[in-house]
């Protein structure tokens, strides 16, 4: 099957009160992870690389990678640029076959980002590509996005923004960051500015990023294995399956991933000291991501069975 548009997806999700993954892929084994993942439960899928992800495996591996996972599965899946930080890797990935793609311009003044966005937006709408952008800024580190600071996202502005560029989705800030170390306290979400902004924009389809939960026993597998990531603290799962029922049509996944696949590699290079086939640890790896995908596509998204 062919890869597709997020909009119907989009729309799925929010008359139905789910969410659509996004999940972060920068191999071979993450990319068959998911896949079978969203095949065994029959679930819709969003394939994104990073500006990361394209430096490491290059742009001709990862799009040759998707290629070879579309002859194996009939899912919709969308392949999705993530923070994109300028026009020109946008327009990159567009005429490279993405069928969705975010340009990142929340760390512009609000009439840079909007202009930035609406130039994207009319480039990709003329190739038939899905455009999603953000307002606010979220906290924390993830690969080239960095950010200090938090600036949640105004439910004016945000209606401002959608009209003047013509943006598919909107990433919007409400509590959750990039990295690893999202709270320090109690972890919350701003449920009522959630629900502000979709009052003032209905139907339009809202994506939260920097929504991994840092599942706890991958943290403590890791640690346990010589790993030092103590005090790392994600979104909780209950939390982001209320935003899931909302407006809320796409959560990115990527540290969760990451997490899981270096826990059990460094499980099994511990417990298997005479091992140097890549494939052992490495195909050990590829399960976890499948289980841990399985797991946020039954438990967290609530799309299972949504194809």
């Amino acid at each position: 099957m062919p890869l597709v548009s997020p909009k119907q997806m989009f729309k799925g999700a929010y008359t139905g009160g789910y969410a659509i993954g996004a999940f972060n892929v920068n191999n071979m084994e993450i990319i068959q992870g998911i896949m079978e993942a969203g095949s065994e439960e029959q679930a819709p899928l969003i394939l994104q690389v990073s500006a990361g992800a394209k430096k490491y495996a290059g742009l001709g591996y990862i799009t040759k990678l998707m290629e070879a996972a579309l002859l194996e599965t009939d899912l919709p899946v969308v392949l999705h640029l993530d923070h994109g930080a300028n026009f020109e890797i946008c327009k990159e990935v567009i005429d490279g076959g993405f069928t969705s793609v975010m340009i990142d311009g929340s760390h512009l003044p609000f009439d840079e980002n909007i202009a930035l966005t609406k130039q994207v937006v009319e480039y990709a709408h003329d190739k038939g590509v899905w455009v999603e952008a953000e307002l606010g800024r979220l906290a924390g580190v993830e690969e080239d996005v960095v950010s200090e600071e938090h600036i949640y996202t105004d439910p004016d502005e945000a209606v401002e923004f959608v009209e003047r560029t013509g943006c598919d989705s909107l990433a919007i800030a409400i509590g959750t960051s990039h990295g690893a170390y999202k709270f320090t306290g109690v972890a919350k979400l701003d449920f009522e500015r959630l629900d502000k902004i979709a009052s003032l924009i209905p139907d339009f389809p809202i994506v939260l990023h920097g929504a991994s939960s840092v599942v706890p026993e991958f943290v403590v597998m890791a640690n346990e294995f010589g790993a030092n990531i103590g005090g790392a603290k994600g979104v909780p799962e209950d939390l982001l399956r209320k935003a899931a029922s909302k407006a809320v049509c796409k959560i990115n996944i990527d540290t969760d991933i990451r997490l899981a696949m270096t826990a059990v590699i460094r499980k099994f290079m511990a417990e298997n000291p005479t091992e140097f086939d890549p494939r052992g640890y490495l195909g050990e790896a590829r399960k976890a991501v499948k289980e841990m995908v399985r797991h946020k596509i039954t438990n967290v998204l609530g799309c299972s069975n949504k194809v």
